[in-house]
């Protein structure tokens, strides 16, 4: 049998971190009904409503998804509850944060038990894994699209308010960040992995941003003219996203019809922002998304052009757009920067071993982490990371071998 690696260390700076996210997410909430409650006392009840249905929108994909990976979980895993109490819990919307409070009560436990339990330490890995994943989804189903009305609304008004710039660059820090802890979080699952360092972070984090601002950009644009044509251009892109998404075949949920929930979570996201689903290298599936949307955000950005009234109103946003594209590029440099020079990968290399999909030899080195215990092991979280740092077929049976011999 082979030894198992130590679990991801949780200790106090970890729990402040959980605090401070439990306490954003919060926020959040509260300044979404805030921003709604202006809209309707202000005299537009229209976008008030449009901006509580896509909170409650989001709420509720989150909530179903939490609710579905807790009733297919281990009991031990679940919060000291009764199962119907957490589900009336869901239904009212507070699924999410009780895992926060759960995972905050657990996180207390380890830091400060006075003899450090592997069996905690697990179990607070668990429940992290989830949060961060959840966290990702409502930041996608929520954040984005209230950026996008937001940004809507202040052109629309030719008047910025000094909560709502606050508030939109909150937004996007938290976009993105969310997209740089879902990565750290999958990373955990890799064993003798190098840990991403500041500027592999930092160049992360950027990139991410400046590819998800002009998309944002481009479909208020075009929703400054044609309001309802983002109805007809949102259904149809997110369903050729759905499709794409279907075609490689996930394997994220335990059941087909929740994995229908996952796939169409994942097609708001794509919407969006790219997410690898499938394993094998990304290459030309990050070339044919890239293209397709610079096209598309491209089309959506002429076509405000082409219908914009003669005027001076919108003058400003000439050098805006036009900074747009560059900005797009700039973020694809700094993806090929991280993946060619700035990724833990490049370290692999220079022992002969490749862990990354998008590495330019095989991925038969990579070492999945065998810590956790059969009923301790974040089997959704264990396929996304399989499939980001994706495995050869040989690679795939070590990997196999390997959790059956944690197993015995």
């Amino acid at each position: 049998m082979s030894p198992r690696a130590a679990p991801p260390r949780f200790g106090p700076l970890q729990l402040v971190l959980a605090a401070a996210g439990t306490a954003a997410a919060t926020l959040d909430l509260c300044m979404d009904g805030w921003v709604a409650a202006e809209y309707a006392r202000r005299g537009h009840p229209g976008w008030a409503a449009l901006s509580l249905s896509l909170l409650a929108a989001a709420s509720a994909a989150a909530q179903a998804c939490s609710w579905l990976w807790l009733r297919s979980d281990p009991p031990a895993l679940r919060p000291a509850v009764p199962l119907g109490l957490l589900a009336a819990l869901h239904l009212l919307q507070l699924g999410f944060f009780l895992r926060c409070l759960h995972a905050l009560k657990v996180g207390w436990r380890v830091c400060w038990a006075k003899e450090e339990e592997e069996d905690e330490q697990r179990h607070m890995a668990f429940l992290s894994h989830d949060i961060s994943m959840l966290r990702l989804f409502e930041t996608f189903l929520e954040n984005t699209p209230q950026l996008t009305l937001l940004l809507y609304i202040i052109l629309r008004t030719n008047k910025a308010e000094l909560s709502q710039g606050l508030g939109m660059g909150t937004a996007f820090l938290c976009v993105s960040w969310s997209l740089l802890d879902y990565h750290q979080s999958l990373r955990s699952f890799l064993q003798d992995k190098y840990e991403l360092s500041l500027g592999s972070s930092v160049v992360y984090f950027l990139w991410n941003l400046f590819l998800i601002c002009p998309r944002i950009l481009a479909v208020a644009l075009f929703a400054l003219l044609w309001p309802y044509g983002v109805a007809v251009h949102f259904p149809l892109v997110w369903l050729a996203m759905f499709l794409w998404v279907s075609l490689q075949g996930t394997d994220f949920m335990e059941s087909p019809g929740p994995e229908q929930l996952y796939r169409a979570v994942v097609a708001v996201i794509l919407y969006f922002s790219w997410f690898n689903v499938a394993q094998g290298r990304t290459l030309h599936r990050s070339i044919i998304y890239h293209s397709f949307i610079l096209v598309d955000s491209s089309l959506l950005a002429l076509a405000w052009l082409w219908g914009r009234a003669p005027s001076e109103e919108h003058s400003y946003l000439l050098p805006v757009l036009s900074a747009a594209l560059p900005c797009y590029l700039l973020g694809l440099g700094l993806r090929v920067t991280y993946y060619k020079w700035l990724h833990p990968n490049v370290q692999v290399q220079q022992e002969g071993r490749y862990d990354e999909v998008d590495a330019s030899g095989g991925s038969d080195g990579v070492k999945f982490c065998s810590f956790l215990e059969p009923d301790l092991v974040n089997r959704r979280m264990q396929w996304l990371a399989q499939t980001h740092f994706s495995l050869s077929q040989p690679a795939q049976q070590h990997f196999l071998n390997g959790a059956v011999e944690s197993a015995i």
